[in-house]
């Protein structure tokens, strides 16, 4: 029986209603980005810094706090708060930039993505307020202090929470229709004594008058309020008109969503009602300007709330394009939110092959911040060189400076981003893997996700995929074709039919960069690639994306290997497609010829290079190649070396039966090109098919025997990016006398190379782990259950390579499961604020995890590429199993 948010999801896609025309779509930070820094050097965190956010005017977006917005974000909705004790009214959330934190950009606030449906009909968020004033100041000062090789300073390492003397705000939305939204904001005492609290639901227009002319102003205007509730009326030249309903008020503000001058420039203002005047009144007590203005850009209802000990008080809204003449908060509103959660539990019933709660919890907290993180994106990069009519030239500097070469560039989409508030942009890679567990939940948008950044409008003219906001140059993976394949996959499971149409539109496009990585990223033409950063950023002994000392180039083993796995996920498609349009056969020959010829370069198969394999160490290593000629490899033990195992494809041989072209190629390839070497690029059986990998079984074997290791990359918690053998043995390489080293990390990055919080120096990554997982699945596709390893390695006790995929796929979710005492080893640092009941079944979703612990790290709502958590449970996870 179909399921009522599928079919508002079919609703959707058919035309019919648009129930994604509102969403979460609101970013949690404007401030601090690229596209908002018109600086003459790029200094985009200190060109627009938090304290600026409340008093400027944003180009490209608007942020909040729990927040919606139609999908161009032309209307937005957030929650402001006020304890009666901070300095500033809490609109948007606090962090630290990166040049501010220790490891670089972190936000500084305690929520949570509890719930969310693919359409939106049904969404709940938690933030929690602290009573006493918040330690803006600590914050910064304490981490400043810090250096690299000590923690960060979180909100909880500042006592505040240690009373229980904050409140739980909760946020909920309920669709009674596609523009028709319900809104409660519950707010629950934690403390046993009664606490002040000031409650602005904040409406407000977002400005485009200042930077361009429109066609008439858009307005917020106060109706004649009602007994127990009020309205306000919305007109808009782009959407449309709006109604906004909200229950009696202690008092109604207006003003302008417009740059305070006085404040940041230091000219007057033409006028008192700014983008700050809220704050101003409400930490002031002062609404005397603010109540005597009755229309505006942005508007709030006022509430002054006295909350008793453990009590709560919930706060009704709606924003409609229908008139409601009634009352608009009478029985059938409670009835929708009821109906709403009924039907998202339906929905993700089916999702859940498991009865553990714990697992269900985690499972769809993973999924609502995926759907959470789909925010609206908009940059102009050309527009945003030029400047704009209404606000004069930006520096002419800029036309040489950050994503200059970028003018074809215009997003104004929703997006999946890796975390809404520390990483508010796209980035490539990321999006790919994001795609994967979003199929699970609206496949029309993965796949409408994965074609966009192929669109004209984002890749370059020369085929290139823009890789992130900080720079559009930077290479990522090239894994948009595995997430393709991935996303049909999952989609025609479910649905019972493939999207030949998606793929072959999918396809056409990849064709483009893949033409790009080989013009580009194979500088001899001899199938070894380089690539540089490839996303990995903080593995190497040096920035490998900034120039190689010694005037040299760097052979790339993951770059190759990446290439390998493009060749490879490009062939499937092709061959998917040859079985219902046999003109792509020749497309699979095509990938089939520059697979075969990348493994030979890289296994040293051919006489142009000298490959990357070390027969001694058992170990794909980079090489160095000096101006000289000179082949030094660079002898880490690390994922690059590692990801030689995830280039691996089986083909079943009635596919090959099917199509005769491909598999006389296919015999030529195995017949004339390898008939002199000892090592299989191509490996048949009769009864499992044809095997293409890029190591072959002996390598495999040794490669697997390091992998499973606990003395190098095996963990309780998954694969660590680097082999824990360099906790004892640094490595060093010196070039022209300048000693680069590396030794293993498990968590924070010790060193700035590469800035922020990235680091890939020994924590667990969830997307790399997954695509080991996906690729031992694929071996054992071939090999079956004859093929075991020792696992872990040394203990005598042998499994298939599925089983192996299973155990760590296990070791991943135990990283958010309890423990025997109650316990998540992602809270390692906070178990005992986890341990209470306000707090343990709350879980976040970070960038990576403690090589050693478990711990999470980095960005701590990162769900994007850490919500592969939830594939994961679904995959490996039933009744019987991934109970701790």
């Amino acid at each position: 029986m179909i399921k009522e948010e599928e079919k508002r999801l079919k609703e959707n896609y058919s035309g019919e209603k648009d129930w994604l025309q509102w969403g979460p779509y609101l970013s949690e930070r404007q401030w601090g980005t690229v596209r908002e820094d018109y600086s003459m050097h790029g200094d985009a965190w200190n060109y627009f810094p938090h304290d600026h956010s409340r008093l400027r005017v944003y180009r490209w977006g608007e942020d909040g706090i729990a927040g919606i917005s139609d999908r161009y974000c032309n209307l937005c909705f957030g929650v402001a708060l006020w304890n009666g004790k901070d300095n500033i009214l809490k609109e948007r959330l606090f962090g630290l930039t990166g040049p501010e934190g220790n490891h670089g950009e972190d936000v500084k606030e305690l929520y949570y993505y509890l719930d969310n449906t693919p359409t939106h009909s049904y969404m709940k968020h938690l933030y929690k307020y602290p009573q006493k004033a918040f330690p803006y100041k600590d914050l910064v000062a304490t981490n400043q202090m810090r250096g690299k090789k000590e923690l960060e300073y979180e909100l909880l390492d500042t006592g505040i929470f240690d009373k229980n003397e904050y409140f739980d705000v909760f946020t909920e939305y309920s669709k009674a229709d596609p523009d028709d939204i319900l809104i409660k904001i519950t707010i629950a005492n934690r403390s046993v004594k009664k606490a002040p609290i000031s409650v602005l639901p904040t409406l407000w227009i977002r400005n485009y008058w200042s930077f361009y002319p429109m066609p008439q102003k858009p307005l917020i205007k106060a109706n004649e309020q009602g007994k127990t509730y009020g309205s306000v009326d919305i007109t808009h030249p782009y959407i449309g008109d709006y109604y906004f309903y909200f229950e009696k008020p202690d008092r109604l503000l207006f003003t302008e969503n417009e740059t305070n001058d006085a404040k940041i420039y230091n000219k007057p203002n033409d006028h008192p009602f700014k983008k700050d005047l809220f704050h101003d009144a409400v930490v002031s007590n002062n609404f005397k300007i603010p109540e005597s203005k009755k229309e505006g850009t942005k508007f709030s209802p006022y509430y002054k709330l006295d909350i008793k000990g453990k009590s709560e008080v919930t706060i009704r809204l709606r924003l409609s394009k229908k008139k409601i003449e009634s009352n608009p908060f009478d029985a059938s509103f409670e009835t929708n939110f009821e109906e709403k959660i009924t039907q998202a539990d339906e929905f993700y019933g089916e999702l859940k092959k498991t009865d553990d709660k714990d697992l269900g919890n985690i499972q769809r907290q993973a999924f609502a911040g995926m759907l959470w993180t789909k925010q609206y994106y908009n940059y102009d990069v050309e527009q945003w060189l030029s400047g704009d009519k209404l606000t004069g030239e930006p520096p002419k500097s800029r036309w040489s400076g950050r994503n200059s070469t970028w003018k074809t560039m215009r997003t104004h989409d929703i997006l999946s981003m890796p975390d809404a508030w520390e990483y508010p942009w796209f980035a490539a890679w990321d999006l790919a893997f994001h795609c994967v567990p979003l199929a699970h939940l609206d496949a029309e948008f993965a796949k409408g996700q994965l074609m966009l950044l192929n669109k004209e409008w984002y890749m370059a003219p020369n085929g290139q995929i823009p890789a992130y906001e900080w720079n559009f140059s930077d290479v990522n993976p090239p894994v948009q074709a595995w997430a393709a394949f991935q996303v049909y996959q999952i989609d025609k499971k479910k649905t019972g039919k493939g999207d030949i149409d998606f793929l072959k539109r999918i396809f056409n496009k990849l064709a483009l960069n893949f033409t790009w990585w080989v013009n580009q990223q194979d500088k001899n033409e001899h199938n070894v690639f380089q690539g540089g950063f490839l996303g990995l950023d903080n593995i190497g002994v040096f920035d490998r994306s900034h120039g190689i000392p010694g005037g040299g180039y760097l052979e790339q083993v993951d770059g190759t290997a990446w290439m390998a796995l493009y060749c490879l996920n490009m062939l499937e498609i092709s061959l998917e497609i040859s079985l219902e349009d046999k003109s792509f056969e020749d497309m699979a020959t095509k990938y089939l010829g520059h697979f075969v010829f990348i493994a030979e370069a890289l296994n040293n198969l051919n006489n142009d290079t000298v490959g990357n394999w070390d027969e001694n160490e058992g170990f794909f290593y980079d090489r160095l190649v000096k101006p000289t000629g000179e082949h030094v490899p660079v002898k880490i033990r690390s994922i690059v070396g590692l990801l030689s195992l995830a280039a691996v494809l089986v083909i079943p041989e009635d596919t090959l039966d099917k199509l005769p072209t491909f598999k006389r190629s296919l015999e030529w390839f195995r017949n004339y090109r390898m008939y002199k070497s000892k090592y299989r690029v191509i490996q048949s059986s009769t009864k499992n098919g044809v095997l293409l990998s890029l190591v072959s079984q002996d390598r495999l074997k040794v490669l697997m025997k390091a992998l499973l290791d606990e003395k190098e990359f095996l963990s309780d918690y998954g694969i660590r990016a680097l082999s824990k053998i360099h906790e004892q043995n640094t490595y060093t390489l010196t070039i022209d006398g300048v000693p680069y080293s590396i030794d293993y990390e498990p968590a924070e990055s010790t060193v700035s190379l590469f800035g922020g919080n990235s680091n890939w120096r020994g924590p667990i990554w969830f997307p790399i782990n997954y695509m080991f997982i996906e690729s031992l699945l694929e071996y054992h596709t071939f090999y079956g259950g004859d093929m075991q390893m020792e696992y872990p390695t040394g203990s005598n006790k042998n499994k298939n390579l599925k089983e192996l995929a299973e155990e760590l796929g296990k070791r991943l979710v135990s990283i958010f499961q309890k423990d025997k005492n109650g316990n998540r080893p992602v809270n390692a640092l906070h178990k005992s604020y986890y341990q209470h009941p306000k707090f343990e079944d709350l879980v976040l979703f970070y960038e990576y995890f403690h090589g050693d612990n478990g711990r999470g790290v980095g960005a701590c709502h990162q769900t994007g590429w850490t919500g592969l958590v939830a594939n994961l449970i679904y995959e490996f996870c039933d009744n019987t199993e991934c109970n701790k």
